[in-house]
Parts: C-alpha cells; sequence; structure tokens
C-alpha cells in the first residue's frame, strides 16, 4: 500500500501582533522612540524635525522598502543596530506584554516544526517569548540580524531572504506556514508558494504611524490561504492548510 501520509508542515510564525497584543503597550513605546530617533537624525544638528516630517519619512519609507529602518539606512546612513537598541529600549517589558492563555497548548497540538520569524531585534524578541513563556516549542529564532541578503538587510516582506531560509532549512516552500498579521508579508510569501494565515485579532491602524484606520470589514486577499482571529484557531482550520 503506498503511504500518502502528509510531510508535516513547517511553521514560520511572527512574534508582534500574532503571538501577543504589541499594539496594546509595546508598539506606542517604539513608535515613540523611533518618532524621537528619526526627527534627531533629520535635524539639522540643533533643532529636532517636525512631527509632521518624521511621519512623512516613517510612511513613505515604509511604503517604498516595507520597512521604516531601510529607508532610514538607505537615505540617512543611519546603523541598523544602533536604530533597533535604541528604538526598542522600552525598559521592563512584564508590564507591557499582553496575550492570550494557552499559546503553548496550541503550539503542541500543532504538528510540524516551528521557526520564528520577526522583524525586530533579538534581545528584545527573546525577552518576549521569555515573558509568554514559548521559547522551547520553536526550533528556531529568526530576528532582523539574521535577515542579511549578499551583506544587504532584507527583512520581511523580502521574497530573497525567504527564499534564502527554506533553503539554509532545506524545506520546500509548499510545506511552509507563514502565520502573520501584515498583508505585504504574506503577499510575498504567497508568491514564493508558501501558504499563508492572517491574524487580525491585535490589528490597530492600517499604517505604522496610526494615522489610517482600519476598514471596518477585513476582507480576505486572494494570497491569504486562511484568515483567523486568534492563533488559537489554527488547530480546527489545519484541514484547510493541507
Amino acid at each position: 500500500m503506498p503511504n500518502h501520509t502528509l510531510p508535516s508542515p513547517v511553521w514560520l510564525f511572527d512574534l508582534d501582533n500574532t503571538l501577543h497584543d504589541a499594539s496594546h503597550a509595546i508598539f506606542p513605546a517604539i513608535s515613540a522612540n523611533m518618532n524621537t530617533y528619526i526627527a534627531r537624525v533629520l535635524g539639522d544638528g540643533v533643532a529636532p524635525a517636525s512631527q509632521a516630517q518624521v511621519d512623512a519619512a516613517r510612511l513613505g519609507y515604509w511604503k517604498r522598502y516595507g520597512a521604516t529602518l531601510l529607508g532610514m539606512i538607505r537615505h540617512h546612513s543611519v546603523s541598523a543596530t544602533d536604530f533597533l537598541h535604541v528604538t526598542h529600549d522600552i525598559g521592563a517589558l512584564d508590564k507591557l506584554v499582553r496575550a492570550e492563555k494557552g499559546l503553548g497548548t496550541l503550539l503542541r497540538r500543532l504538528p510540524g516544526r516551528k521557526i520564528l520569524l520577526t522583524n525586530a531585534p533579538t534581545r528584545y524578541s527573546t525577552e518576549v517569548m521569555r515573558h509568554l513563556g514559548l521559547s522551547r516549542h520553536f526550533a528556531h529564532h529568526v530576528a532582523i540580524e539574521h535577515m542579511h541578503v549578499h551583506r544587504q538587510l532584507r527583512p520581511k516582506p523580502s521574497g530573497l531572504m525567504l527564499r534564502r531560509l527554506l533553503r539554509k532549512h532545506g524545506v520546500a516552500a509548499r510545506r511552509c506556514i507563514l502565520v502573520e498579521d501584515t498583508l505585504a508579508n504574506l503577499k510575498s510569501a504567497s508568491r514564493l508558494g508558501l501558504r499563508t494565515v492572517w491574524v487580525t485579532q491585535y490589528l490597530r491602524m492600517s499604517d505604522p504611524i496610526g494615522k489610517a484606520p482600519l476598514p471596518r470589514t477585513l476582507k480576505r486577499p486572494g494570497y491569504v490561504d486562511v484568515k483567523v482571529k486568534s492563533v488559537r484557531q489554527l488547530p480546527a482550520r489545519l484541514h484547510r492548510l493541507r
């Protein structure tokens, strides 16, 4: 009898606004740090840039490059290490982290290897995972410092970075499932043949500066295979990702 058992999937989990509610307190703190940092860089050496100038830079670089940091590196010669350190210096996380209960049980129930894939820096993401108590469920932790391709920083939604990641872990795209809150990242993954899960419950705004509200109904785009409010709904939707 031939064996028709499907190979176990490899899960790529985002962190912020996927495994915990970053919009509650963490993103506002990071955003405030980012505004201060960018205002200083864009300023004239005496006075910082205006909030309008900062908003324009953050939004423009995010739309053009998929991450504000990439624009700051390219146009202002900012050090990625310095930018990530300063913007993610938000003090003790114990009062800031907010998440659902039962995530460890959920991850145990999902068949296959799990990889954390986050555009956040290692130190911050390690600390958040420690607070969540989820580190042991992940075979690998891929943070933004590990997302270099040809010596260039290529965070999500970079297709080049995703292809390199799949090669490194010896896994075909069709076996991978990306679980994310960010549509641009899901779209890029879908183009490469990964299956995609969109997590929506922690979304507040549709831009990084908090000016553009979400549409009243969040329609599932064609490149999203499954839309869930919470990652805890994944076991019930697993059949749709086969």
